[in-house]
């Protein structure tokens, strides 16, 4: 397509736009008394006007049936879990007994580690991305430690070459290769944080496989923003978050997907809990677990149900919507964002994400050459609102449900003012 730097044109692709009534569907914030225009949605979603509904009903039948609402609630409580494994299979391309929802990512991280990084001789290195998310860096450390090694021997992070933004993907099967019999384990972002890359998760699995290591995935940044196939493309094991690109609220719960190979092996180490337990013995009150089928296993409590019904309310609209025509206009977003910042021809600000748009999500980060902070501020106060991380990066996500091609011309209009 033909873009063109004008507020007519921006317009004129919202008014083409076959999914523009979504954004109608969201909540979207105010500063200064007018809807701002929002960009922070690879931080925290915005909210489904349904997500009140659905919790209401929740309080509701708590206040009507109190503990029978395990039973008789509209969506019985006892099994509230078991309505998310059909729709999060198909936005992370996954079989069903594949997925389940519980706990917050750090957490499920940790418990999935507890299965899948089991060092022995020699092969207990981990590989990993550098500057990958804080919580997956503390994650991999303590867990690396808990085993008795020093993260300084048993971490190998690949980084940018010097000069670059972005880590190449032939450094990481090099290193992949070169520890071979080494590598226990390879963890990394489906998508780096900081500068929205997208990485190989079937080239990477395919090495990782090959020299013998497992392989896993934190999908905080690409559940809901990306196309992924893990079950297709061999992974063992992945989490992620749903209050970013899955709109489900602050800190809400977290998804796990363990591949069927896995799922019922009984020799891998995991850290029980009673609603992991086989349902049909859960009551029986005995010693002994007995893991429910695939993912459902790894679940440890009951569920946080009100949590829960806002994640329904937002998955919802992910299934009637579809990854495909999500990605779709991911692209032209993102790409529209890209043609106006090169028209800007400024050399204070730059683009660190990948140029090829099948290497990002919906995310661009701007590097920005002096006083990122306060300029980021200065968009704040004009009611756009993105995301700063330190040192200097401003990162931008027009999010396809619910932003708009005028969104990003607005931005866009702004920040040229502020760079003068």
């Amino acid at each position: 397509m033909q873009f063109e730097n004008s507020k007519t044109f921006a317009q004129k692709l919202d008014a083409e736009d076959p999914l523009k009534e979504c954004r109608n569907r969201f909540h979207h914030p105010k500063l200064n008394g007018k809807t701002a225009t929002y960009f922070c949605g690879n931080s925290l979603g915005l909210e489904p006007k349904t997500a009140k509904e659905f919790v209401n009903q929740e309080l509701d039948d708590w206040a009507e049936f109190a503990v029978e609402g395990h039973f008789h609630a509209k969506t019985p409580w006892f099994s509230y879990q078991d309505i998310f494994p059909e729709p999060l299979s198909k936005l992370v391309g996954a079989l069903p007994k594949e997925v389940s929802v519980m706990n917050g990512l750090t957490v499920n991280l940790h418990l999935l580690l507890v299965s899948f990084y089991n060092p022995r001789g020699k092969r207990f290195k981990i590989i990993c991305e550098a500057k990958a998310f804080p919580s997956d860096q503390y994650a991999l450390e303590s867990q690396v430690k808990f085993h008795g090694y020093e993260p300084e021997e048993a971490i190998i992070e690949i980084a940018p070459r010097k000069g670059e933004d972005l880590i190449r993907e032939e450094d990481i099967l090099k290193a992949i290769a070169e520890t071979g019999d080494e590598l226990a384990l390879v963890m990394f972002g489906g998508v780096n944080y900081y500068t929205g890359q997208v990485f190989d998760i079937r080239t990477i699995t395919t090495a990782g496989h090959a020299v013998g290591a497992q392989i896993g995935f934190d999908l905080a940044h690409g559940a809901g923003n990306i196309p992924l196939q893990l079950h297709d493309w061999n992974v063992d094991f992945a989490c992620w978050c749903s209050y970013k690109y899955l709109n489900s609220g602050p800190g809400n719960v977290s998804g796990i997907f363990v591949h069927e190979r896995h799922c019922n092996n009984p020799e891998l180490h995991r850290f029980a809990g009673w609603w992991g337990n086989d349902p049909d013995e859960r009551f029986k009150m005995e010693p002994g677990f007995h893991p429910a089928e695939g993912a459902r296993g790894w679940q440890l409590s009951n569920v946080p149900v009100f949590g829960m019904a806002v994640h329904k309310s937002a998955l919802d609209i992910h299934a009637e919507v579809g990854m495909d025509k999500l990605r779709e206009k991911s692209l032209k977003l993102t790409g529209y964002l890209e043609f106006l910042l090169d028209d800007l021809n400024t050399k204070d600000v730059r683009i660190i994400t990948p140029r090829d748009p099948s290497k990002r999500g919906c995310q661009l980060s701007l590097y920005v050459d002096k006083e990122a902070k306060k300029l980021h501020q200065a968009l704040l106060n004009e009611g756009v609102i993105t995301d700063y991380r330190e040192p200097n990066v401003i990162r931008l996500a027009p999010v396809p449900l619910y932003n708009s091609f005028e969104d990003v011309w607005t931005f866009v209009d702004v920040l040229r003012r502020h760079l003068g």
